[in-house]
């Protein structure tokens, strides 16, 4: 993983499952975690997202907004979405540019590593994770979350 905990989360421009513009200054000020899932629909992607999902009142209690990010068309992001009732955005990085400077992509790779950052208000990387068990990721960046909030 290039950027570790402590590093600063690069500003980023991208478009979201809508087609709309999402940059960095959308979450500018509040916790987010921005993980990174190789194929939209595919097994392990939607048990992550599905994880996610589950536990996004946990998140919101906490004031922590989910983001997910691939290389996927932001059609192909939407229909993933809407498939699966997913209630956060669905970032696509077409060109891999942020992909690569946080570490979840080379020059050559086709699609991203499952990695996630978890990012503090002031843009600073409060935990940076390598995604093993993508079913149970959710339960895991919970703990680390409340554990920063509350110590």
């Amino acid at each position: 993983m290039n950027l570790s905990i402590g590093g600063i989360y690069p500003r980023f421009d991208l478009v979201d499952h809508s087609g709309n513009g999402f940059t960095s200054e959308d979450v500018s000020g509040s916790w987010f975690l921005l993980y990174w899932y190789p194929k939209a629909d595919t097994p392990g992607c939607t048990a992550q997202a599905q994880g996610l999902r589950d536990q996004i009142e946990a998140f919101d209690e906490l004031g922590c907004r989910v983001l997910g990010a691939s290389f996927d068309e932001p059609a192909d992001n939407a229909a993933f979405r809407a498939k699966y009732s997913l209630p956060f955005a669905l970032l696509s990085d077409r060109d891999g540019a942020l992909a690569r400077a946080v570490g979840a992509a080379d020059q050559d790779t086709t699609h991203p590593r499952r990695i996630a950052h978890l990012v503090d208000p002031t843009a600073v990387v409060a935990h940076a994770y390598d995604v093993e068990d993508p079913e149970f990721f959710a339960e895991s960046v919970l703990d680390d979350l409340e554990d920063l909030i509350d110590g």
